[in-house]
């Protein structure tokens, strides 16, 4: 289904919510949205090849419709992994049932409606944290990143995506520029690009790749490094 939720012109535009209406459109917009999103979600699945570790979880913390379980459970098909997707909306978990039940290779899923917060990452060799992070309240985020080294094994890998921040003010006004120009470029409108970053104001809060590599440095990781960037929006892969 096509993303048209911002089409019309809104007196108040709400602050943006992974509710139903979203979730029924999820696909569309961040494929008109995400520069290289397909991309990642199948280099996603590529990296847990490498390093999931047989007898252990692979966690998708924010899986929306789940694009990155089913990539890794893809490349991981007949291993003996078990596959956590952890979403806090019922929406997206909803739509993400319905693609598992057409998956044609049994695994063991499991879906769980919660805050990423709220999950303890155990027994882990990956964890995917795509455009999720920057949801999450500043304050909470070195605790999230914590938990997850903690919950790694040796070898074991992280993979987060994320919206970022330059620190140079021209190259900052030149990605944004661009983004905006990419979405236009597949069909939405002034208009409409418009209104969706008024809806992410408050809500996606993005950072530097300074502030991430810090972060993850501090956690305790000591590789790490960007495998992916378009414009504004980049892939670092951390290991344990």
């Amino acid at each position: 289904m096509r993303d048209n939720i911002y089409s019309d012109t809104l007196a108040n535009v709400a602050d943006f919510r992974f509710d139903d209406k979203v979730a029924s459109v999820f696909p569309d917009m961040i494929q008109r949205s995400v520069p290289g999103y397909s991309n990642i979600i199948a280099m996603t699945g590529l990296i847990a090849a490498r390093h999931a570790q047989d007898h252990t979880r692979c966690y998708d913390l924010g899986c929306s419709l789940g694009a990155s379980t089913f990539a890794m459970a893809q490349q991981l098909q007949g291993r003996p992994l078990q596959f956590l997707a952890i979403d806090n909306s019922e929406a997206m978990l909803s739509r993400c049932r319905e693609n598992i039940a057409s998956l044609k290779t049994p695994t063991d899923i499991q879906l769980v409606c919660d805050a990423l917060q709220n999950i303890l990452i155990d027994n882990a060799s990956m964890v995917v944290l795509n455009f999720t992070l920057q949801f999450v309240p500043l304050d909470e985020r070195a605790t999230v990143i914590q938990n997850i080294y903690n919950g790694l094994k040796p070898g074991g890998a992280l993979i987060l995506s994320e919206k970022i921040l330059f620190e140079n003010p021209v190259m900052q006004e030149l990605t944004t520029e661009l983004h905006h120009a990419f979405k236009m470029a597949n069909g939405y409108s002034e208009m409409e690009v418009s209104q969706k970053r008024s809806a992410l104001e408050n809500v996606l809060i993005p950072e530097t790749l300074s502030a991430h590599k810090l972060r993850l440095r501090s956690a305790g990781f000591e590789n790490l490094g960007v495998w992916f960037q378009c414009f504004n929006f980049m892939s670092l892969v951390a290991i344990k």
